[in-house]
């Protein structure tokens, strides 16, 4: 990468600022009823998809610098061979069935309803069912985003794992911006939860206000599951297909990214477009996918936390949205 195409300071932030926005639009718009919020999104999109029809070539400076500038950029910092780039690939149809693998047993039985289904109480007083039950997904999560990749490309040879996004160069030199931007985001949060929807939503596992031990527990298996997703799409996905595709492979990645959140409710999903398509040119151009770790694990975290302000205090007896 030469100096002329890394990103400079000021777009480096704008991209990392939209990223932190989409990820608390992505967890919140689902979850605060209020109309607008819908219509935000979707005007976004439409925007967006417009724009871009119409406007392709000729997009404002400012829309140009985040988005067509980077992505261009992605593809002058992509080394390709001739056997890359237009040719049917070996490297590509296994990393893609390995996708496909790993989203089909997520869904069939990495899920808390397989669980629940297949592995019933121990007991009357089986005081931790449900925690096993996140302990599950999360698991699999683990499993069909970490391990699964990780196997496949140990058996594809010249694959190094530390190729794919893994990278923290750069990473600790740009964290102030990442703490910046964090705490900006932070009062849009603050203010979601004051709302009764948002209280009766998180945390996720309702008894983690019965002991410290559930908590801690709980966001560590919360925490697994963000990493594990990064590392799948932005990092397996984005690597993999950068030779053949360069940055055409972002948009790859947020097909399936969109369709893990079938289910939840469309503003949600929606928002997982623009989340998907930010992160994954903020992983390409900085090689890395700890800046949305980062993103999402706080974000995560702090609405936990901020739930709990509403819940019976730890030890009481009472769950959390008694």
């Amino acid at each position: 990468m030469t100096d002329a195409d890394r990103p400079d300071w000021p777009r480096f932030a704008l991209y990392t600022a939209l990223a932190a926005l989409s990820a608390v639009a992505e967890r919140l718009a689902a979850r605060w009823q209020a109309p607008w919020w819908q219509l935000v999104l979707l005007g976004v999109l439409a925007a967006t998809l417009v724009g871009y029809a119409l406007r392709f070539a000729r997009a404002p400076r400012w829309l140009r610098a985040i988005s067509i500038d980077q992505w261009r950029a992605i593809d002058r910092e992509t080394e390709r061979g001739p056997e890359d780039a237009g040719r049917a690939s070996t490297r590509v149809m296994i990393l893609l069935v390995m996708v496909a693998v790993s989203l089909t047993l997520q869904e069939y039985i990495g899920d808390r309803g397989f669980f629940e289904s297949h592995f019933r109480p121990s007991g009357k007083l089986d005081d931790y069912w449900e925690l096993r039950g996140f302990a599950w997904w999360s698991g699999w999560r683990v499993v069909g985003y970490v391990l699964l990749p990780v196997i496949t490309l140990a058996l594809m040879p010249g694959e190094r794992i530390r190729d794919y996004n893994l990278s923290l160069r750069g990473f600790w030199k740009h964290l102030w911006i990442y703490g910046a931007l964090f705490a900006a985001v932070l009062p849009a949060v603050a203010l979601a939860s004051t709302t009764s929807a948002f209280r009766h939503t998180y945390p996720f596992y309702r008894l983690a206000n019965r002991s410290y031990f559930d908590l801690a527990a709980w966001e560590a298996l919360y925490v697994a599951q963000f990493l594990s997703l990064e590392f799948f799409f932005r990092g397996v996905i984005l690597h993999g297909l950068r030779r053949a595709l360069g940055a055409n492979a972002i948009f790859v990645m947020i097909v399936p990214y969109c369709m893990i959140h079938y289910g939840k409710p469309m503003p949600e999903t929606l928002g997982a477009i623009g989340a998907g398509l930010i992160l994954g040119t903020l992983a390409m151009r900085t090689r890395s996918i700890w800046g949305g770790v980062l993103i999402h694990v706080g974000v995560a975290i702090t609405m936990d936390v901020l739930a709990l302000r509403g819940c019976p205090p730890f030890g009481s007896g009472h769950i959390c949205g008694d």
